[in-house]
């Protein structure tokens, strides 16, 4: 029995079934390359069709210097703030495999409406001579929204990639444990051959060959970087949704508020947490307690009235872990990215 327990995973992953996660079957190196391939790729597209678009507005769109980074500003603080819905949608609904696989496509669509948009006539700007163009109110209206689609999709991407090769290594294995750490160098490298083709190839294929060519490139690249996902779902390993971290957070907070009279024991393994082996937040262990932040530990306090209803009511009474997750938060700031 103990050497058929080898064979899963302990991490609660599972595969493309559903069923839990065969060692010798799915995940490590094995996964790796299509996740590698597809950010390169990721990276190259997106690298590829920004780095020169404050030009684009300008010279091809005829947009004034002052429009045009204003317009360039929004579209990249829109990429910024879209991975916060992909990533609730990761945590909360979707899981990391279709997050990243429904939002790659519409940024594929989003790629290719923009290569459409500056090679087509009647959809690309008309030009007087070089550098000299003129675009409708409709040739605009379709860059742009070619443009939004590309960082709607970026925002399925950008929170998860990282996080599903991580999902790749069982960390109860010491073995895949260490090789983890070896995926992580290999993620950035493949992010700055991406950046690095990008910003010196195709930069110079768009001022010198044309943006049809200059946005074909990167949309190719971006299909490649689907194709490479998809190829490789037999072999990944996926953690189930788990919720919202965001709805755990709150729910600690005013679970803690709401018992702010009752005194924590001094023996913390009175604590409220689950009977069960693994942790009520789907795809996470139990985590121990710790004694900073000792006012959130009311929200683990059991009273009669966590109860009233059967179930315990989450927003009353949460588990040892729940607690910690905002505690691990609250002592590295910078974890909240990763979070959410």
């Amino acid at each position: 029995m103990g050497e058929e327990d080898d064979i899963y995973t302990k991490d609660g992953t599972v595969d493309y079934h559903s069923n839990p996660a065969n060692k010798k079957e799915t995940g490590t190196w094995r996964a790796c390359p299509y996740i590698l391939g597809n950010e390169c790729c990721e990276r190259l597209a997106y690298y590829g069709m920004s780095s020169n678009l404050l030009l684009y507005f300008k010279n091809q769109l005829n947009q004034h210097s002052t429009s045009a980074s204003k317009n360039l500003s929004n579209w990249s603080g829109t990429c910024y703030i879209t991975p916060l819905i992909g990533a609730f949608l990761a945590d909360s609904y979707l899981g990391r495999y279709w997050t990243i696989a429904s939002f790659s496509i519409i940024y594929v669509t989003g790629m290719t409406l923009l290569t459409l948009s500056a090679t087509i006539p009647g959809l690309r700007p008309t030009c007087v001579e070089k550098d000299v163009c003129h675009a409708t109110t409709t040739q605009s209206a379709i860059c742009f929204l070619a443009l939004y689609l590309i960082a709607l999709g970026t925002g399925g991407i950008k929170p998860c990639v990282l996080s599903y090769g991580a999902d790749q290594f069982d960390d109860a294995d010491e073995v895949e444990k260490k090789h983890k750490s070896s995926f992580f160098n290999w993620f950035y490298l493949s992010i700055n051959i991406g950046a690095l083709v990008a910003t010196s190839v195709l930069v110079w294929i768009q001022m010198n060959v044309g943006w049809g060519w200059g946005f074909g490139i990167p949309a190719v690249a971006m299909a490649i970087a689907v194709a490479s996902f998809f190829s490789g779902t037999r072999l990944y390993r996926n953690q189930k949704p788990g919720g919202s971290p965001l709805t755990r957070i709150c729910q600690v907070l005013v679970a803690s508020l709401r018992k702010y009279r009752v005194e924590v024991p001094a023996d913390k393994s009175l604590l409220y947490e689950t009977a069960d082996a693994e942790s009520a937040i789907k795809g996470s262990r139990k985590l121990d307690h710790t004694k900073d932040f000792s006012f959130l530990d009311k929200a683990a306090v059991e009273i009669p009235s966590d109860h009233i209803k059967g179930s315990p009511d989450p927003w009353r009474l949460c588990t040892v872990t729940q607690v910690e997750e905002l505690k691990a938060i609250l002592q590295d700031p910078s974890s909240i990215a990763r979070h959410f």
